[in-house]
């Protein structure tokens, strides 16, 4: 739902080579850049051994592009390397991001051809290149589902059957994450860390064990398994915006807002300095700065946060769809984030039945769900009632593809969210009440993902303006769980305590408040208040059970 992390789709380019120093330099890198270790054995000639490790620690970054450069350039200084073919058509099955369509799948079983031509040395080579075809395999029967799950149970019997290769170990663990499934059934991923949390032990420096790692972990339920992986992987691969960027997944999910902050400045600053090399940056920078806008916002520091929207202007070389996705995204979290309904409502509203605007798909669901919000906030039902059926029709138009949907909640419940605040409006509170749990019991199945406001704690607002402090607590509570940290979520809990009466929660909730809003100084009135009751010890604004002056929001 709402502020997905659009990563679908994103070409990996980083230029990066091995870490250690020890090595010589392999053909296609730079002195000073930094991967990781990777080892990975094959009969090649040993003149493109280097060569062939460095593409695979590409691979490994998710850098396909430069990986199949790199494959290529073995291929041609070994004409005889089976295995360079083998990772040729593995840079063109981007497991987390894409599914590819049929000459992206005809190119790979090219290559595959020519690896089987070439009549692979050992028996671990052939099982590579079986593994691969596996997915590959020239079938009009097999949805990207079966292929993911065929080339998964090769690489599992590969992985059994040379439990010594890493490599194997590794590729393996990461088709289990990539295999599509219910988010709620945790059981692949479980297996997957269990395997990396080994690999990890002993190869310390492995890009891809790290990688990985966070990729497994990066749910509610599994974030903390993924802290040290995150905490490490750019440590391996300094010179790589991507992994400067990627522990953040792991630190949003734990609300740990600094860390998520430092890392994605570095990010930030790293896809810079490629876009200044005329190399491919911009993608990454706009990655970095849709969490740095989401953590500024988490911790308080609104003026940073309001400031990415105009530097969006400024990223040289930005695919426009994207520029347009986040510009929407920026309008729409910061308006939502700090209850500026006036903005939200703003945000898009047509003049006429037959405007339109020239956003991708993504940004107009965006816009439209925020607005509708936005005008049911402002008491405006006729303009919400439009924005909805906007945003309904933006999701028919965009069909089952639409790479704003990362999980399985899915467009239901942006629109139920939106129905349930317009039903809020015209007075209808039962119905608001009961539509807006039923799309955060929707969310909760499917997944709370990154960047987002949960129906869960739009709940608890919700509650909390019917009056009905101690339900809604019950609902920030639980929000909090699955989403750390949060601004509203903390705030939220802590008033509802407050007017509750629990006067030792809403103290708790309201330092803990501080505590991450430390470097925000006094910009949202909501830190004043906590400061205020803090500082009266207990008590406060509703230690009296007063509940007819809720703070203003």
């Amino acid at each position: 739902m709402k502020f997905r992390h659009a990563m679908l789709g994103m070409i990996f380019v980083l230029a990066l080579s091995l870490s250690a120093a020890s090595q010589e330099r392999a053909p296609g890198s730079d002195a000073d850049e930094r991967l990781g270790t990777v080892s990975f054995p094959t009969s090649c000639s040993q003149a493109v051994q280097q060569s062939f490790d460095r593409a695979v620690a590409l691979l490994h970054s998710f850098q396909y592009e430069e990986a199949g450069k790199g494959f290529a350039s073995v291929a041609q200084n070994d004409p005889n390397c089976a295995m360079a073919h083998w990772g040729q058509a593995m840079s063109l099955y981007h497991q987390l991001w894409e599914h590819p369509d049929a000459e992206t799948l005809k190119k790979g079983r090219a290559e595959l051809r020519k690896a089987e031509e070439l009549q692979p040395k050992t028996p671990r080579e052939r099982e590579y290149i079986a593994a691969a075809a596996a997915f590959f395999q020239d079938s009009d029967k097999l949805d990207y589902a079966a292929r993911a799950t065929e080339y998964s149970k090769a690489m599992e019997q590969l992985h059994l059957r040379h439990p010594e290769d890493g490599e194997a170990a590794a590729f393996y663990a990461l088709s289990l994450v990539a295999l599509p499934s219910d988010e709620s059934d945790l059981t692949r991923r479980r297996k997957a860390i269990a395997i990396l949390d080994k690999l990890l032990a002993t190869k310390p420096d492995h890009p891809g064990v790290a990688h990985y790692l966070i990729h497994a972990a990066d749910t509610p339920q599994l974030a903390p398994l993924g802290l040290a992986a995150a905490r490490r992987y750019a440590k391996i691969a300094p010179s790589s915006a991507h992994a400067l960027h990627m522990p953040s997944h792991i630190f949003t999910r734990l609300g740990l807002w600094q860390e998520s902050i430092d890392s994605n400045l570095a990010s930030e600053a790293a896809a810079e300095k490629m876009s200044a090399l005329h190399l491919e940056g911009a993608s990454y920078q706009l990655h970095a700065m849709d969490f740095l806008n989401y953590a500024y916002l988490q911790s308080g520091q609104v003026a940073k946060a309001e400031h990415l929207t105009d530097e969006l202007k400024s990223v040289a070389g930005a695919n426009p769809d994207r520029l347009a996705y986040l510009q929407a995204t920026f309008e729409a979290r910061d308006a939502l984030e700090l209850h500026l309904w006036k903005a939200a409502a703003a945000l898009y509203i047509p003049s006429s039945d037959s405007q339109t605007r020239e956003w991708p798909a993504g940004a107009r669901i965006i816009a439209y769900w925020a607005t509708a919000i936005g005008l049911a906030h402002t008491g405006d039902v006729n303009g919400g009632q439009k924005a909805v059926a906007l945003l309904k029709q933006a999701h028919a138009e965009s069909g089952a593809k639409n790479e704003h949907y990362g999980m399985n909640s899915g467009p239901e419940v942006d629109e139920q969210e939106a129905e349930a605040w317009l039903a809020f409006a015209e007075g209808k509170t039962g119905e608001a009440v009961t539509t807006l749990r039923a799309a955060a019991v929707r969310e909760d199945k499917g997944g709370v993902d990154l960047l987002t406001i949960s129906a869960r704690e739009m709940l608890g607002d919700m509650l909390l303006e019917l009056k009905k402090p101690e339900q809604a607590l019950a609902e920030y509570e639980i929000a909090l769980k699955e989403a750390p940290n949060r601004f509203d979520g903390l705030y939220g809990a802590a008033r509802a305590s407050e007017l509750s009466g629990a006067t030792a929660k809403a103290k708790s909730y309201y330092a803990k408040l501080e505590e991450i809003c430390a470097r925000a100084g006094s910009e949202r009135p909501e830190l004043r208040e906590a400061g205020t009751f803090l500082a009266q010890g207990h008590g406060g604004a509703g230690s009296n059970g007063d509940q007819s002056k809720p703070s203003p929001r």
